[in-house]
């Protein structure tokens, strides 16, 4: 065989070769594998479930978020927000000690997770356990940027408890409420 030919066969088979990687590698645009498709379907679903649960939440509709939530940490058992609302939502059933299980796994996952300590804080008060519920509500005061909507009625929280707690003398007056 002459080195010609060699040389021909090794170009037409590293010429297949590069139509066989091109064809694997290179997909026309629109398309996705089937493990890409599955992963875009749960995240879509994960995001429906999740704003069903909020709007139920906002609702009151409590036993209803906790079925949305419940198929959210299914899907996504490491997302520290779908805890947090399943804390909001015992919160809402009256159930405390449920609630501070999933702030704190909240917690867990996150530990910058602001609105997971003020709903801890919350459901402390709920047990009537306000040395808790301080503890809550200020590293949410910590961890909370200036602007959020929520610092005021914390800080009005804080010294409700406090109060309760003896801590505020005779003509102590309560902080002014805050300006918008």
């Amino acid at each position: 065989m002459s080195d010609r030919c060699v040389r021909m066969e090794w170009a037409a088979f590293l010429c297949a070769l590069a139509l066989l990687a091109a064809a694997l590698l290179l997909r026309p645009p629109g398309t996705v594998s089937r493990l890409e498709h599955q992963g875009q379907m749960q995240r879509a679903e994960v995001r429906q479930r999740f704003d069903q649960a909020v709007v139920m939440l906002h609702a009151r509709q409590y036993e209803h978020a906790v079925t949305a939530l419940h198929r959210v940490m299914e899907l996504a058992p490491r997302m520290p927000e779908a805890q947090v609302n399943m804390g909001y939502a015992m919160l809402g059933l009256q159930r405390p000690d449920a609630a501070r299980a999933f702030f704190l796994a909240a917690i867990d996952l996150r530990p910058g997770q602001a609105n997971a300590y003020y709903g801890l804080a919350l459901a402390e008060e709920m047990a009537h356990n306000y040395e808790a519920a301080l503890g809550g509500m200020r590293s949410y005061l910590h961890l909370s940027r200036a602007d959020d909507v929520h610092r005021a009625r914390a800080r009005a929280a804080l010294w409700e408890w406090e109060e309760k707690l003896g801590r505020h003398g005779a003509g102590t007056a309560a902080p002014a409420p805050a300006r918008p």
